[in-house]
Parts: C-alpha cells; structure tokens; sequence
C-alpha cells in the first residue's frame, strides 16, 4: 500500500479562472435540471438522476484504526446509521439498455464534530462511482463535456440506446487488450453491471485531517461479491436495474 500522504497547502493548485469555471458548471447543471423539469414536470437533480435502490445500514467504525485513518469521522469509534443510493450518471431518466457508469451515495447520521462553514447539521456524504479516477482531467476539461452532455439532455433518447450498444462492444474490445476509457463509458459504453456487486470509489482525493485520502466502499458479503462483474440485460426493460436491486435485496 502507497504511503499515506499527508495535506499540506501546496498539494492544491488553483488556477486562476477556476471561480469562473466553478460558476459555468453550476450554470450548465441548471441548465440540465431545467430541463429535464420542464419537459417532466417533476424536478431531479442534474447528475445521477435516476435512482436504482436506496439501501439502509450501518456504519461500523473500529477502535484501533492506525493514525492515518482515525480522522474527522473516522477518529471516534462507534456505529452509525447509513442510507445509500444507487444510480447511474445522467442528468436524464434513461432506459437502462442506455449503461451509464453506476453511482454510490452513502450518508452518515449522527456525526458530531468541528465541520466547514455552511456545513451545519449532523450528517456527512460521501459521492462514489464505480471507476477509480474522474473521467476528466481538470474542472475545465469537465465543463466542456457537460457542456456537450447538456445540449443531449432528454433528446434523441433512441440514438442514445443505440449508440450505447455499439459504445459497450468498442469498450469491451479496449478493455480485452488492457485499457480503460472513462470518457467512452461516461458515454454509455459502460458495462451494464449488477450496481450492488461494485467497488465504487470517491475518484478524487480529499483532505482528510492530516492527510489527503480517497474513499472506497467494496463488497465483502459473499452474496455481494458473487454479483460482480454480473451483467443485467435491460432489453425491453427500461427500469432492469432497479428491478434487479429489488429482487437482490
């Protein structure tokens, strides 16, 4: 295992226009959510709106985690109540023949402890998905694929089926000769996996008290792991994914 390493200010670099980038994003995510509003008539969030499952659990926390790992939440052994939610990346409600990377919600309750300003309450969220780096580079390389992604919203619903088909067979030609493409399954060419059988990972870094960490959440259970890599065929079947997590669960 790499060596923990530990937060300092210059392990960040913030450029210069990164406000205004910041503030383009939010737009384009309005732009999204507006959307999908207006031609719905029932508000979702602009990113991962369509919800698979929403699991109930617990949090166990041990009391002999090393010193890297006993930060913020993590410092004060106990158990806690969770909630999850499954879902896949778009902005839209697809059917799942569309297979989009899967996404984990995970809220903590009951944290107590010093939080940032603005962050009042006692609940913490970790965002996952199950690919272990973002599919861009930087926030302004991101801007421009949501930008892309947002001219798509709740459009050509047909097109995306079929582009997702042939997106899967070029993505699994790369994947047999060792390479990965965030960008092709942010795009529908993910493999359409069973979501409760997934590692899912934070995909960037976070100051973490003393340290900068990545968070994963990975199946352990045997009746978890048994689902990974498990393919759901969602033909003729808009809603396969939520049906499979139903009947999983």
């Amino acid at each position: 295992m790499q060596a923990p390493v530990r937060y300092s200010p210059d392990v960040e670099v913030v450029t210069s226009d990164e406000d205004v980038t910041i503030a383009q994003l939010n737009q384009t995510f309005d732009k999204i959510l507006q959307t999908v509003a207006a031609d719905s008539g029932h508000a979702v969030r602009s990113v991962h709106a369509k919800a698979h499952g929403i699991l109930e659990g617990e949090l166990r926390i041990d009391d002999a985690l090393p010193e890297e790992l006993a930060q913020g939440l993590f410092a004060r052994p106990g158990t806690h109540k969770v909630l999850m939610r499954l879902s896949t990346n778009a902005g839209d409600i697809l059917p799942d023949a569309v297979s989009l990377p899967r996404g984990l919600a995970l809220k903590v309750l009951d944290v107590e402890g010093e939080r940032l300003p603005g962050a009042e309450g006692a609940t913490q969220n970790f965002i996952m998905v199950n690919g272990k780096v973002f599919q861009a580079p930087s926030a302004d390389k991101f801007l421009g694929s949501l930008k892309l992604l947002a001219g798509t919203t709740d459009r050509a619903e047909g097109l995306k089926v079929a582009a997702s088909t042939v997106l899967r067979g070029v993505n699994k030609a790369l994947q047999a000769v060792g390479v990965e493409s965030t960008t092709l399954a942010s795009l529908g060419g993910a493999p359409n996996v069973d979501p409760l059988g997934e590692t899912y990972y934070s995909v960037t870094p976070f100051r973490y008290g003393d340290y900068v960490a990545k968070f994963s959440v990975a199946p352990v259970a045997p009746a978890l792991t048994a689902l990974t890599g498990h393919e759901i065929d969602a033909s003729g079947r808009p809603n396969a994914i939520r049906e499979t997590v139903q009947s999983e669960m």
